[in-house]
């Protein structure tokens, strides 16, 4: 499932925060860091199952996109930690 939303954020504080709440938030569904970039983080958790989450600048605020197969619920409390961009 792929999920998007943007925000205020730069694409570096996104991924920061990202890896903050994806290792360290709820030990039901940890996961850990596997790989990283200058524009993504990606990290495995509970068998083996894989989160990516992207980060983008476009049209003067971040693009954000989450994708997973079983952790959509973590995404998306991710992105509602997330202050929102202005809708144009």
């Amino acid at each position: 499932t792929l999920q998007e939303a943007s925000t205020t954020l730069s694409p570096q504080d996104v991924l920061a925060r990202a890896k903050q709440f994806f290792t360290q938030r709820n030990p039901l569904y940890a996961t850990f860091l596997e790989k990283e970039g200058p524009a993504y983080a990606t990290f495995r958790g509970q068998g083996g199952e894989e989160i990516v989450i992207a980060a983008t600048q476009k049209d003067g605020s971040t693009l954000v996109t989450g994708s997973t197969y079983l952790f959509d619920m973590q995404i998306a409390r991710f992105f509602a930690t997330l202050p929102p961009a202005p809708s144009r």
